[in-house]
C-alpha cells in the first residue's frame, strides 16, 4: 500500500526492538511465495492487532536461517492503541521464536533502515572436536585447527572503507559496494571462535563471505596479505559462504 509523505507524517510512528531465532524462517524480508519470514509474521500480527494494514521496515534483511538479538524496526499506523498494549498483544500472538523487547513511539521521521549509523554482527564457529548439541542451531561446526593470529592479521586489512564487491552474492550491482568496517574482533571463547564485525552497512551475504575468507586464512589455504587485492574484485576471488545459522545481528546504532 502506497502512502503520500504527508499522509505518513500524520500517522503514529512506532519503533520495535526485536530478537528472533531464525532457524525455521526464510529470512527477514517478506516473500510472495511463503508466509514464513520475520517481516511477514510481524506485519500479519500487527494488522490483526491494529485492524489496519501495516508495513514494517527493518534495519536490515537478515538471511534465511540467521538470527537477531538486536534487530530494530518501525511501522506507521492510525490506531490509538497504547504501545504497552501493542507490546502485550505481540508477545501473546507472535510465535515463541520471535520476541519483542520494546514497543515505543518514535520521532515522525525515524526510519529503522535509513537512519541506521552502525550495525554489529557476530559469527560463531564451534571449533572443537567435542559434540555441540545444545548450541547446534546457532554455530557453524568446524573442528579443524584455525590459526587465529593469522586471521586477526587478515582482519586488520578488512577494517576501513573499501569496495566489498567480492564479498557479496548480489547480482546486477547498480548501487555502491563501498562500505566501512569500523571493527573486527576474533576471539576464542571456550570451544568457540567468535568473529564480531561492526560497520556502517553490509552487502548481501557480506559478513558470511568475510568469515569464509578468514577461515581460509586460518586453515592456511589463503595468506593474510591476500585480502587487499580482493577489494573491488569479483565474487569468485573471495572465500566461501559459511552457513547462515552461525550469524546473529547483535546491535543497531542510530
Amino acid at each position: 500500500m502506497c502512502r503520500s509523505a504527508s499522509d505518513v507524517e500524520a500517522m503514529r510512528n512506532i519503533r520495535l526492538d526485536i530478537c528472533y531465532d531464525g532457524t525455521r524462517y526464510k529470512g527477514w524480508q517478506r516473500l510472495a511465495d511463503t508466509p514464513n519470514t520475520i517481516q511477514g509474521r510481524l506485519e500479519r500480527t500487527l494488522t490483526e492487532i491494529l485492524g489496519e494494514e501495516v508495513t514494517v521496515s527493518g534495519s536490515g534483511r537478515t538471511d534465511a536461517g540467521a538470527h537477531a538479538k538486536g534487530q530494530v524496526a518501525n511501522f506507521h499506523c492510525r490506531s490509538d492503541i497504547p504501545c504497552g498494549e501493542i507490546l502485550s498483544c505481540l508477545r501473546r500472538y507472535l510465535p515463541e521464536d520471535i520476541g519483542i523487547y520494546s514497543c515505543k513511539e518514535a520521532a515522525p521521521r525515524f526510519h529503522a533502515r535509513l537512519n541506521c549509523k552502525q550495525k554489529t554482527y557476530c559469527y560463531r564457529i564451534w571449533n572443537s572436536d567435542q559434540p555441540c548439541i545444545w548450541e547446534r542451531r546457532y554455530v557453524y561446526v568446524l573442528p579443524e585447527t584455525l590459526d587465529l593470529e593469522k586471521m586477526r592479521i587478515a582482519g586488520a586489512y578488512i577494517c576501513g572503507e573499501h569496495d566489498f564487491s567480492a564479498f557479496s552474492t548480489s547480482s546486477g550491482r547498480k548501487k555502491s559496494t563501498v562500505r566501512r568496517i569500523d571493527a573486527l574482533d576474533i576471539r576464542k571463547v571456550g570451544g568457540e571462535v567468535r568473529i564480531t564485525v561492526t560497520g556502517d552497512g553490509f552487502l548481501y551475504n557480506m559478513v558470511r563471505i568475510l568469515v569464509g575468507t578468514l577461515i581460509e586464512v586460518g586453515r592456511g589455504t589463503r595468506a593474510p596479505d591476500s585480502i587487499p587485492p580482493l577489494f573491488g574484485g569479483k565474487r569468485e576471488q573471495a572465500g566461501y559462504l559459511v552457513p547462515a545459522k552461525g550469524l546473529c545481528l547483535m546491535e543497531v546504532c542510530y
